[in-house]
């Protein structure tokens, strides 16, 4: 049985003022728990319409509800099996690119984005991400579901991206539309020092970051599109950095 009490707690966090009064976020989905639980971060409480989750998790509190209770809490279109409240860990000082290679974001504001370029930077191995405060919240549920457990593994920090970049004192790559096509330019590969900025999903990289970029690169383009998504944009880089050119 879930409380009104805490059906209408939970359903509070769903918005960022909650989240970051409470310091609390939610999870949901098999995965996606399963992730979480399996993580350093503090779960307080787990409800689930499935017994399974006791057995296999005696250390956690565990509450079983019903299907109804369960789609009642959730967000989701179709609520599935389980439903998780996590603590949003204090946040830390963003770290610098020695011996690092860091996944800068300025700007990205749609959450399926967001999602997206933590779990592309945790498939490429990127240290962490340094995001501008303007970012999409990482705790926002739509965040959350897009990077598919890669939030619990991969650290992401929220910072004046300007003073960041002022401050670093390694290469900073920017991608740009008048950027030096890949292959064009020198680059160390693997690259494991480094600072890869990837700019908002319309306007691309502020004016007032721009001179702070060590090289501009572009993806070359074959066809006629204008622009790449942000995150796909991500991808191709940070493969071409990551992957040793023959």
């Amino acid at each position: 049985m879930i409380s009104k009490n805490e059906l209408k707690y939970i359903q509070s966090l769903y918005h960022k003022k909650a989240r970051d009064k409470e310091k609390l976020f939610i999870v949901e989905g098999p995965k996606m728990v399963e992730e979480l639980l399996n993580s350093d971060y503090e779960t307080i409480k787990v409800w689930t319409t499935s017994e399974t989750w006791l057995a296999k998790y005696p250390q956690h509190e565990i509450q079983i509800i019903t299907e109804q209770q369960l789609a009642a809490a959730s967000q989701l279109k179709t609520a599935h099996e389980i439903l998780a409240l996590a603590q949003i860990p204090a946040g830390q000082p963003a770290p610098f690119a020695s011996g690092k290679l860091i996944l800068a974001l300025d700007g990205i504001r749609d959450p399926g984005n967001m999602g997206t370029l933590i779990r592309i930077a945790d498939w490429f191995g990127v240290d962490a991400i340094v995001a501008s405060p303007d970012c999409a919240d990482r705790f926002n549920p739509k965040v959350v579901q897009a990077t598919m457990g890669s939030l619990f593994r991969l650290p992401v920090y929220y910072t004046d991206l300007i003073a960041y970049l002022t401050r670093s004192k390694t290469a900073i790559y920017g991608a740009l539309l008048s950027g030096a096509e890949l292959g064009t330019f020198s680059l160390s590969v693997p690259l494991q020092e480094a600072i890869l900025l990837i700019g908002n999903e319309s306007s691309g990289i502020r004016q007032e970051v721009l001179p702070l970029i060590t090289q501009a690169v572009k993806i070359p383009a074959f066809g006629q599109a204008e622009s790449l998504n942000a995150a796909i944009a991500a991808a191709v880089l940070l493969g071409h950095f990551k992957i040793p050119h023959k």
